[in-house]
Formats: C-alpha cells, sequence, structure tokens
C-alpha cells in the first residue's frame, strides 16, 4: 500500500485476522516503508506508531459507525439496554457505598476508604480492589513529552 493511505483492521502478526484499529470510526496510516527488512511503518488511532511485518494484511478505509459517542446516551434506560448487550458492568456502585461484608471499603459512619487506596502487587485477590501497585499518585503535573 502506498504511503498515506488510510487503513483499518490491520494484523499485527501475519494471519492473526486483525487486531489493530477496529473500533468504530477508526483508522491508522501508513507513514513509510523499507523494503530491505520487510517492514511497514503505520500510525495508530492513539497517535503512537508501530513498526508491522509488510506481509500483514490491512482493510483500506475507516471503520464505519464514527461519531457514535458524540450523542449523549441521555437516560439510563439506554445505557441499561447498550450493557446489557455487552456484559455485566453497569450500573457501578462504589466500594465505600457497600457494606463491609461485599467491599474492602465498605463499612463506617462516613462514606469513606478509611485507609490508605494503594495495594501492593502482592496483595491476595480479595484484597486487590483501588490502586493496584501505584508508582504515584495525585495530580498529574506537567506535560508529557511524545517520542517522534
Amino acid at each position: 500500500m502506498p504511503e498515506g493511505t488510510i487503513i483499518s483492521n490491520i494484523e499485527e502478526r501475519p494471519g492473526d485476522r486483525g487486531s489493530l484499529a477496529r473500533a468504530s470510526g477508526n483508522s491508522a496510516t501508513v507513514i513509510g516503508h523499507n523494503v530491505d527488512e520487510g517492514v511497514t511503518r503505520i500510525k495508530l488511532p492513539s497517535g503512537n506508531k508501530k513498526v508491522l511485518k509488510s506481509s500483514c494484511r490491512a482493510t483500506i478505509g475507516i471503520v464505519a459507525g464514527g461519531g457514535r459517542t458524540d450523542k449523549p446516551l441521555l437516560k439510563a434506560g439506554r445505557a441499561f439496554f447498550k450493557h446489557r448487550a455487552k456484559r455485566n458492568s453497569w450500573p457501578r456502585t462504589r466500594g465505600v457505598a457497600m457494606n463491609p461484608v461485599d467491599h474492602v471499603h465498605g463499612g463506617g459512619n462516613h462514606q469513606h476508604i478509611g485507609k490508605a487506596s494503594t495495594v501492593s502487587r502482592s496483595a491476595v485477590p480479595g484484597q486487590k480492589v483501588g490502586l493496584i501497585a501505584a508508582r504515584r499518585t495525585g495530580l498529574l503535573r506537567g506535560t508529557k513529552k511524545l517520542k517522534d
């Protein structure tokens, strides 16, 4: 494919049937080819650049359904039916609103966690709620530098 081509449903490894740029309205761009090494550079929807084998297949064009998230759901019923088709992830109850038997953050006379929200990577499964193996917490200060 020529450089600058808009592509979607890209194979990460040859023959894996497409795994990149598949969400509605998404697309990636071919940046360039290295014929000697047999690799191609693409720019993903996230802005990251990725080097793939040139034998990986892709679909030309963007994925249908762009702008799906622009329209607000407006009411709980639409959110209910949206999530019913996917998985049991809605509505989400906060841990602090639960009882101590239901969640680590539950209980107490006020809705507060009551201990540090960070938890170690080696914690047992029932204890692993909150910020797991956090390197840092708090507000993000400064700007993130992107590599070209």
